[in-house]
């Protein structure tokens, strides 16, 4: 008896989700009943790593052919040409909404097949998240910026520049942005027209000065934010007016914070974590990524900067701490007894080593951080040399 069949078509709907979209697909010469189901499916993955089917015979073959009936020519094709082959295909037959679309693929000086698939989905207009990966960098077209029903937007390796005519991304509440070239008009015009936009990554990204918006204009983009996950340079970028101590509107919803690549030698390093750290009343955790400052300049450096500076923080609501590449300086170490000394509610504290942190250091500083004060009296510790871990 066929049991699948008789299922729920929500049910099957969910199923084929599930599946790769090349085998979504081959559902369709089971029967004559399931030849349309997956041409309905609201979620398409693209990946062209997945378009290099190699057979017994060691030769390349696309998991497209049996299902569009493609002449044997076609497993001549590239692993790229197959991919965007099999896009089109899909596009050109699906039927009903597309909440979910991802594609990931190599890029080169010619990208207008990716423009035209943006361009349809502008077109449906009913994606809800988004995600475009990229092995090089790719501009991405205006029609991207009609896609008003997005709730989730991920942007991997690519170039985003202002579009005048944006009218914002209405129901965006999560965004990621990784290795992406942008600027500092573009940057804000977006995030100032998300309203409902509570979570953000920024990660390795290039933002190039084009304006004199500052750190306060940044964070006033960002009234409802409750993950921050963000470059410590994508805030000095907008630091040249320098670092105050406190936002005037605090982030009172933010209870996640990650701030990456930070040196506490930096002249805007110890200053942006102390800004974020006081205009974040409600933060209930923190994860701080130590930058290699070896390469500082030593125009970037300040040293006159200490944690006594910074007495007046106070993390009321603070449970959780994790510090990546904790080395051998003790501007790292102080600022991490600053935090325990100031944070009541703290619970567990993970601490990962330097690389470089021999074993003789890591049990000094294991014993300069146990030892310290500690104003709650319940934290448990994670201590690991990264090398171990």
């Amino acid at each position: 008896m066929d049991m699948i069949s008789k299922l729920p078509p929500g049910i099957i709907e969910t199923i084929l989700c599930l599946l790769p979209i090349q085998e979504a697909a081959r559902t369709s010469i089971l029967s004559k009943e399931w030849r349309y189901h997956w041409i309905k499916i609201p979620k398409l993955v693209f990946d062209e790593d997945t378009f290099e089917e190699v057979s017994a015979n060691g030769v390349e073959v696309s998991g497209w052919e049996p299902t569009f009936e493609a002449p044997n020519q076609r497993k001549k094709l590239t692993k790229r040409c197959r991919c965007f082959y099999a896009i089109f295909q899909v596009l050109l037959m699906h039927e009903g909404p597309i909440h979910e679309f991802t594609l990931s693929i190599d890029t080169d000086d010619s990208c207008v097949e990716i423009d035209q698939i943006i361009f349809h989905l502008s077109r449906k207009n009913t994606v809800k998240k988004l995600t475009l990966e990229f092995l090089w960098d790719y501009r991405l077209p205006k029609s991207l910026f009609s896609l008003h029903q997005l709730t989730d937007l991920y942007l991997i390796r690519c170039d985003v520049y202002y579009e005048p005519t944006f009218n914002g991304f209405s129901s965006l509440t999560s965004l990621w942005l990784e290795a992406v070239m942008t600027s500092k008009e573009t940057l804000m015009h977006l995030l100032s027209n998300c309203p409902l936009l509570d979570t953000l990554y920024i990660w390795e990204t290039t933002i190039n000065v084009t304006d004199d918006s500052s750190i306060i204009n940044l964070f006033e983009c960002l009234p409802v934010i409750e993950n921050l996950s963000i470059f410590s340079e994508v805030i000095e970028s907008f630091a040249q007016g320098g670092v105050p101590r406190k936002l005037p509107t605090a982030l009172i919803h933010l209870k996640y914070l990650c701030i990456e690549s930070v040196s506490f030698i930096h002249i805007h390093g110890l200053p942006i974590l102390g800004l974020l750290i006081r205009s974040s009343p409600n933060l209930e955790k923190l994860k701080i990524g130590i930058l290699d400052d070896s390469f500082l300049k030593e125009a970037e450096k300040c040293y006159s900067l200490t944690v006594d500076d910074y007495s007046d923080i106070w993390l009321e609501n603070l449970n959780e701490l994790e510090i990546i590449n904790m080395g051998r300086r003790m501007s790292g170490i102080n600022v991490v007894k600053l935090i325990l000394g100031k944070s009541p509610m703290l619970k567990k504290v993970k601490i990962f080593l330097d690389y470089y942190v021999t074993k003789d250091e890591e049990l000094e500083i294991t014993r300069s951080i146990l030892y310290s004060s500690h104003a709650s009296p319940m934290i448990k510790f994670d201590v690991k040399n990264r090398c171990n871990s």
